[in-house]
């Protein structure tokens, strides 16, 4: 049995100037799910029709701007592998398709990326959202740390600077990818994930090397952790 499931994906946006429901229009179209207005006001987004529960979206309204590099975003695949209908919802164009990338890089209206290929060519029709990809120091180390939590498997290409994890509890996208960048975690990610606790406990966590950043009280209920690399993640009961 896995210590945790993933239970579902959050991005954050900056309060404010009506950015929040510009932000949740833009994943929607990215993302191909629906809006859901909370009646605080605040936004999520619904699994595509047919789709598992844990491919819910939270759009998470923080008071602090969009600096720096988040180092978890999420690629998508489309049919021409262009990235205009996003530019229509207000996304902005960080890099074309070049010879160095096979992708494009589009900002949404609070500078969070995503990724934009085409269909890949062993399922033309899997479209949409298909991976998770977070930057690491060290991919195999802490892609093996999610792995042990999730009942996941390990996967890699030879020569390639990433790994994968397949079969993750709980994950609702193809690929659970871990990338290796140069460069140290600087600030907080704008993408994080959720997770239910299942056959552990927050203190099991730490233990197996998370962090504590805060505990759960009377304004929030469930625990704010990071991985052995920084990365937040919210634990449910």
């Amino acid at each position: 049995m896995p210590d945790v499931v993933f239970k579902d994906l959050c991005i954050d946006v900056t309060i404010g100037d009506g950015r929040p429901a510009a932000v949740a229009t833009f994943w929607s179209a990215a993302l191909g799910q629906p809006i859901v207005v909370h009646g605080d006001g605040g936004f999520s987004l619904d699994p595509p029709e047919g789709g598992e529960k844990n491919r819910v979206v939270w759009i998470n309204e923080v008071p602090e701007s969009s600096v720096g590099k988040s180092r978890a975003h999420i690629d998508i695949r489309n049919a021409d592998g262009e990235p205009g209908e996003l530019l229509q919802v207000g996304g902005t164009l960080r890099r074309a398709k070049d010879d160095g990338i096979d992708w494009h890089i589009v900002d949404d209206p609070d500078g969070v990326p995503v990724c934009v290929l085409g269909p890949h060519p062993a399922d033309p029709t899997a479209l949409g959202p298909f991976e998770l990809v977070i930057d690491a120091a060290d991919p195999p180390t802490i892609a093996a740390w999610w792995a042990q939590r999730t009942g996941g498997t390990v996967d890699g290409r030879e020569g390639a600077p990433f790994v994968w994890i397949e079969g993750a509890a709980g994950f609702p996208y193809m690929f659970w990818v871990f990338h290796h960048v140069p460069e140290g975690k600087v600030v907080k990610n704008r993408v994080h994930w959720d997770v239910r606790l299942v056959d552990t406990t927050i203190e099991g966590l730490v233990a197996a090397g998370a962090t504590l950043v805060r505990a759960k009280d009377d304004e929030i209920g469930w625990w704010v952790m990071a991985d052995p690399e920084g990365n937040e993640f919210c634990a449910f009961q």
